[in-house]
Formats: structure tokens, sequence, C-alpha cells
């Protein structure tokens, strides 16, 4: 991958974009270094969580690539914005949790970077926008869809339809993000929060982070159908039968081992 850097901690993994002279904005190439870097997580059983940053304390991702955008037909517009969402899409029904560390700029395709997250935390320099209406286009990596979905259709117009930027104590306010740290504190922050949700249950993880994700699409009735068989399918696992057992014997559980 040339434009992210890896590194894992144990059952972590942290990936920083990294473009710092182009505050880690979003082309062809940082797209399919995206793909590259799931496929990556994908193939590693022991990869539990995965936070996603940004280079540098300037920016997580100030955008996509305006240089790249700004010469492109309505067909290849259309490609480029469906190159996006199959990443982003893909990244956000990654079976682990995932949480953004927002350092910075997050606009554009850096915003909607981070709402392909399940989580989102940032620092107190963080700026969030979907500023693409100042651009003559509209979003177009699933920002009029998650964005609306996250903070509600009224917020999300308003901050589409504006093209403005809020800070990150708005963004907080509008539930956008789930905590502010001062800079420094960030990243360590994000893999406490990484580490406390590795420590659990592999399986139960995942099951819930396919009963919330498909769920919130489907009626009632077949969202509650959909936990009852996640829920069952947890059982008769290594992990189930030793977090019970440690329960009822009052003692620590055993490091979990995903079977």
């Amino acid at each position: 991958m040339t434009h992210i850097l890896f590194e894992k901690k144990g059952n972590v993994a942290v990936a920083a974009i990294d473009r710092p002279k182009a505050l880690n904005a979003l082309n062809s190439e940082v797209l399919e270094d995206l793909n590259t870097l799931l496929d990556g997580i994908e193939a590693d059983s022991e990869i539990r969580v995965l936070i996603l940053t940004g280079s540098g304390e300037k920016a997580f991702v100030a955008g996509a690539d305006i240089g790249e955008m700004s010469a492109l037909t309505k067909a290849e517009g259309e490609a480029f914005g469906k190159k996006g969402n199959d990443v982003f899409r893909r990244l956000e029904t990654l079976p682990i949790p995932t949480v953004a560390a927002v350092n910075g700029y997050a606009l554009g395709g850096g915003c909607e970077l981070s709402m392909a997250c399940d989580i989102r935390i940032c620092s107190e320099t963080a700026v969030f926008g979907q500023p693409e209406t100042g651009l003559g286009i509209t979003p177009g990596f699933g920002g009029t869809q998650r964005l609306s979905r996250l903070v509600g259709p009224g917020m999300a117009k308003q901050l589409i339809y504006s093209a403005k930027n809020i800070k990150a104590d708005e963004a907080l306010r509008i539930g956008l993000v789930n905590a502010v740290y001062p800079q420094e504190e960030l990243m360590a922050q994000a893999e406490k929060l990484a580490e406390t949700i590795a420590r659990n249950a592999p399986i139960a993880v995942r099951a819930c982070k396919r009963a919330i994700n498909e769920g919130l699409e489907l009626p009632m009735d077949e969202a509650i159908a959909l936990e009852e068989k996640l829920f069952g399918s947890c059982f008769e696992t290594e992990d189930q039968k030793e977090g019970m057992t440690a329960f009822l014997e009052k003692r620590r559980h055993e490091p979990y081992r995903d079977r």
C-alpha cells in the first residue's frame, strides 16, 4: 500500500491514510489501497478491531482529490462515485468493529469515510463537513445517506445544502461523533476503546454488529427475528461456554478464542 501506514498491535489494527502534503485527500490510488487494506484485515483472523485515522495532525481526510475530479465526464464521475461507494460499503460491512479516530479535517470524502466506520471519536481540532454543493456536485461516497441516518434528515440537509463545516463540539452535540479528546490523547483513547472491544467474545461482537447494521434496514418484526437467529448462533461456541462458566464461577473469563 503506497498511501496507507499499517500497524498491528495484538488484536487491534491501526491504519493511517498517508498523503500529508495533500491533507490525506482521497484519490483513486488511496481507494485502491483501502481495498487492499480490507483484503488483509479480512484474511487475518487475529484482528478483532480496526482503527482508521490520518497521518499528521492537520487532517483525517480533507476530502476527495479535487484535482482528479475536476476533469471528469458525467460517466467518469458516476464511476468514481461507485468506486468510492464500493470501498466504503465494504468498510461499513466489515465483520469486525471499526473506529474512526478523526484527528483533523474530515471534509467531503473524509467525513463520508468516518461515517462508514462503526464508531467515531475525534480530537478537539477536528472539523467535519460536506462542502460538495459549494463545488457544484453532491456528496458522492454515501454522504447523503449515512449523514441523514446518523444525525437525522433535517440536520443532514442543513449541513449538506449549506456546505458549512462544523467543529468537534458541534459534531458531538448532533451525534456525529461519540467523544472529543485533546489531540495528544486521541490515539491512546482510540486504542483503549479498541482493546476493550477486542477483549470481548469476537463471535458475539461480530453478531452484534450484523444485528445492528442489518436490523436498522428492516421492519421491527424482521429485525427482531434476525436478532433471535444471531443470539442463537452464539450458543455452543467455546466463547459462550467460557464466558458463562466464568460468570457462574465468579472468576475472570479466559481469553476468548473465537470458536
